[in-house]
């Protein structure tokens, strides 16, 4: 496909979101009837769509109009590119730009649209993150940076650092964890790299597997909300541990087994009604259901699908989490509260909400990571049990 078909591609996805199907289901029906497109093209419409996601309002604010093809206007015309080639009508692209089109308005003033948020969020961006605020609402309209972890049950950083580069994907080492790599090239070739096929790596937020090396000690752990895993078997890679993974759609995991068998690591799954049998856990972890907003460099579409009345849900599920997982724990265990949210009231709120509903529990660490080159954001607190 020329580069004005990957744009027209990508309006006719955009147009299918209008539609009301969320990015993945879009971009999966397009991919499903168009089998002429190759992988480079599927990864280029795809970058394409997240752009836009990521900068919905301001594309909105060049385009002047939120309808699919202004918004592909409005987001090219951002970004430098030669809209005349893009929408020349000629290789199934785009029909040529009207002079209506072409009248692009002055840069915007107001900050809902400079920051990319619904306005309703900004207070709250502002209220979490303080002098931060602006610096991480630019972080979400870039495209994130891919992220591995190590796994420590098979390899060193540095051995796996330079197997990868033989294999075409250049990293770097990340702070925030000495499991982390930063892929700086090649991204897409990890996928098929033997390093991934052999489970030496896994792709994982760095911020997540930070919040995996600060758990303490303790033999038996349940992710009481494992989703698609990722903590689990970066548990699991800690080899003193005995890790149970339970979620409660269990289709979340349904991919786990297979991975954690190409990591060698062990994993048991408990079904919800299993839990309350189960002996009582040392570390029960609690990557909670929230807004992703720490996330939505990757996620984008969450930003303008989040409402009031759906955060309000949120936190009521994270406090029922929270109180029903303390009942799986051991005396002086350390239940371990986690987001991937900027939001206060996703992650100080629900700890102190917590402590004034449950007597005998104190705070221990907590720590939150910015949206950066480093990593996603993220939340994570202990609480420990005294007795």
């Amino acid at each position: 496909m020329i580069a004005a078909a990957r744009v027209a591609a990508a309006i006719e996805i955009l147009h299918d979101m209008a539609g009301g199907l969320a990015a993945e289901q879009a971009l999966t029906r397009w991919a499903r009837r168009s089998r002429f497109a190759g992988s480079k093209d599927r990864a280029a419409i795809r970058d394409h769509v997240f752009d836009v996601l990521r900068c919905r309002r301001i594309a909105a604010h060049f385009g002047r109009s939120d309808a699919p093809r202004a918004l592909m206007i409005g987001l090219l015309h951002l970004q430098g590119a030669d809209l005349d080639m893009l929408f020349s009508g000629e290789g199934h692209g785009p029909a040529p730009l009207s002079a209506q089109e072409r009248d692009f308005p002055e840069a915007p003033t107001d900050q809902g649209t400079l920051w990319n948020l619904p306005d309703w969020l900004i207070p709250r961006f502002e209220d979490a993150l303080g002098k931060e605020a602006e610096a991480v609402a630019y972080a979400l309209q870039q495209r994130a940076p891919v992220f591995l972890r190590v796994n420590s049950a098979k390899a060193k950083r540095e051995e796996i650092r330079l197997t990868l580069l033989e294999q075409g994907v250049e990293t770097k080492e990340n702070p925030l964890c000495d499991t982390a790599l930063t892929v700086i090239e090649g991204a897409r070739k990890i996928r098929n790299s033997p390093a991934y096929q052999d489970g030496l790596v896994e792709l994982q937020d760095a911020a997540s597997q930070a919040v995996v090396a600060q758990i303490p000690p303790g033999n038996r752990v349940l992710d009481y909300c494992a989703g698609g895993g990722g903590k689990a078997l970066a548990l699991a890679a800690q080899q003193e541990r005995h890790v149970f993974a339970h979620d409660i759609d269990p289709r979340r995991m349904s991919d786990l087994p297979a991975r954690a068998a190409r990591a060698g690591v062990n994993l048991e799954y408990l079904e919800t009604q299993e839990i309350a049998n189960a002996d009582l856990f040392d570390i029960v972890l609690c990557d909670a259901p929230c807004s992703g907003s720490g996330a939505w460099r990757r996620a984008a579409e969450g930003k303008w699908t989040l409402t009031q009345a759906r955060l309000t849900e949120l936190t009521a599920i994270q406090d029922d989490i929270l109180d029903q997982a303390a009942s799986y724990l051991a005396p002086k265990g350390v239940l371990v509260f986690a987001t991937c949210s900027v939001l206060r009231e996703e992650n100080e709120a629900r700890v102190n909400a917590f402590l004034s509903r449950n007597a005998g529990w104190r705070r221990g660490k907590m720590h939150r990571y910015s949206v950066a080159s480093e990593g996603d954001g993220f939340f994570a607190t202990h609480l420990i049990r005294d007795k």
